[in-house]
């Protein structure tokens, strides 16, 4: 059922409300710590705290990937952050990331410890820390860094417009529905057009731009990812499904799909990383 009652803006908004929704309760005008809550700290060089979220999934799959290859320096201890309680808000949290986001890391092997926050940053940290998944030079490192931004710049059509308007929003209306859902069709023949072309983002290199976009798009044509396959009629995108195929089932893929995903109604699962055999 939709809503498309006429809404006549304030002069001046105010907070005086909730909002609605499934994340009403978190939402807020500023920034800042809520509460006094210090973070884990594990005996791991990288501390991730995060949630399996799209963006946090990105992280864990490069640090898997990483572990795949044998690079021990990578290990990492992964600390669920519940942002449906409001985790992100605590100020151990915030120390880390100002803008109260997942994913954060912390890594340890620096003195003093290095922050990195914002899932695509922290992609380009760990592929120049241990030059894996990102070309060294050239045009292929340009093409990595423009589907990187790509992605950040497209995808909150996909989460904060679509995702929120189709999935979270207290009511079904039919204009932001209708917007993003033309946008997130319009990314989704971007991406096909590339991949009729491409193996991978850049070529037959698999890089952090793959996984940068995988959990977003390739869970929006291949897993669960607001259950809008039929609405969206993602079988039309036969590249970006095959694309999605194929990365899904990569070894540390579906590892680092299932680090940090909180498990049960409770919401309350805590899978701190040890060794790459922990999720064999």
């Amino acid at each position: 059922m939709s809503d498309n009652s006429e809404y006549t803006p304030a002069k001046i908004w105010q907070w005086d409300k909730n909002s609605g929704g499934k994340f009403a309760n978190i939402n807020r005008p500023i920034a800042g710590a809520t509460k006094d809550k210090e973070l884990p700290r594990g005996e791991h060089p990288f501390q991730l705290y995060s949630i399996a979220t799209p963006n946090g999934v990105k992280v864990t799959v490069m640090l898997e990937e990483l572990l795949e290859l044998g690079i021990s320096e990578a290990e990492y201890d992964a600390w669920l952050i519940n942002i449906s309680e409001g985790d992100q808000f605590g100020s151990g949290f915030v120390e880390i990331n100002p803008n109260s986001k997942i994913p954060a890391l912390l890594d340890t092997t620096t003195e003093p410890g290095t922050r990195v926050f914002e899932s695509g940053s922290i992609l380009f940290y760990l592929a120049e820390k241990f030059g894996r998944f990102i070309p060294k030079e050239g045009r292929d490192r340009t093409e990595c860094m423009n589907w990187l931004m790509w992605q950040m710049g497209a995808t909150p059509f996909l989460g904060g417009g679509f995702g929120h308007f189709y999935s979270y929003a207290p009511t079904k209306q039919e204009y932001p529905i209708d917007r993003f859902a033309m946008e997130v069709k319009r990314q989704l023949n971007v991406l096909d057009k590339h991949l009729a072309d491409n193996q991978f983002m850049v070529g037959d290199h698999y890089t952090i731009a793959d996984m940068a976009i995988f959990p977003w798009y390739g869970g929006l044509v291949a897993t669960e990812l607001y259950d809008a396959q039929e609405f969206l009629q993602v079988q039309e995108y036969k590249h970006v499904k095959r694309w999605a195929k194929e990365i899904d089932a990569r070894p540390a893929v579906k590892r680092g799909r299932r680090v940090n995903k909180a498990w049960g109604p409770e919401e309350k699962q805590l899978l701190e990383r040890h060794s790459s055999a922990d999720f064999e």
